[in-house]
């Protein structure tokens, strides 16, 4: 089965997924979501309080857990057949992938359950699906490692995954803060590997006000640590802009 251009959202952080999810219901309200939770973070989907908020308000339509994960509305083997199954069966629209609430990680290179991005990318490109990325970054996270892209991000995408994406970073209205993710992007040669894209997503803080959803990352909300939602909601921003070329 082929995934025939259905767009798919990656994201390494379980926390990424309600900016994401608000950003595109906020303007397309009939569009039907498929959010796959991967075995990365926490395995009972029941764990996960913005699962049930996001279901409870519609702005999800069916869930999906796969591997050692479970609870979702079906379950698959692989990130292939979950992937297939949110066409085939969920009938989606879109579909966004990533791991439960939590993460593991070891502070080392390649020690940390978000690496799994590259695969799904993978997953997604091999079954025919237009893939996205939303990257890991942070101006409130003071760990060198993860201050503006995070390390997470630059293994990922330079490292394990064999297959090119679209990674979204949002246009910052702080110059020191966007010059320094801009200087990251040319040192790590982002753009030699992949497709880069910036977008704009002023409204992010006013949406989830609309909907009524705190969002949160390692303790802090949307004021603390803003730039790390909006990178989640441009990617939003440009399935939206994908779905609307598509429809010409």
């Amino acid at each position: 089965k082929s995934l025939e251009n259905l767009p798919v959202i990656s994201c390494s952080l379980h926390s990424m997924l309600a900016p994401a999810v608000a950003i595109i219901k906020y303007y397309l309200p009939d569009i039907k979501i498929t959010y796959i939770m991967t075995d990365g973070g926490s395995l009972p989907i029941s764990m996960s309080n913005i699962i049930r908020h996001l279901k409870d308000k519609k702005l999800i339509d069916n869930t999906i857990t796969y591997g050692h994960a479970f609870g979702g509305d079906f379950e698959a083997i692989n990130i292939y057949t979950a992937l297939i199954g949110a066409k085939e069966v969920c009938k989606a629209d879109l579909v966004i992938v990533g791991m439960g609430p939590g993460i593991v990680g070891s502070g080392t290179k390649y020690g940390f359950t978000g690496l799994e991005q590259g695969s799904i990318i993978d997953a997604i490109n091999t079954l025919g699906g237009y893939s996205l990325a939303i990257p890991r970054i942070s101006f409130a996270d003071k760990r060198k490692r993860h201050y503006g892209i995070s390390h997470h991000t630059i293994t990922t995408f330079t490292k394990v995954a064999k297959t090119k994406t679209t990674i979204v970073f949002p246009e910052i209205k702080d110059k020191g803060k966007m010059d320094i993710i801009r200087e990251q992007i040319i040192k790590y040669k982002l753009s030699d590997f992949h497709n880069i894209e910036y977008k704009e997503v002023d409204e992010l803080e006013k949406v989830l006000k609309y909907f009524d959803i705190r969002v949160s990352t390692m303790g802090r909300n949307y004021i603390e640590d803003k730039e790390f939602f909006q990178a989640a909601g441009v990617a939003g921003k440009l399935v939206l802009e994908k779905l609307k070329e598509w429809e010409r």
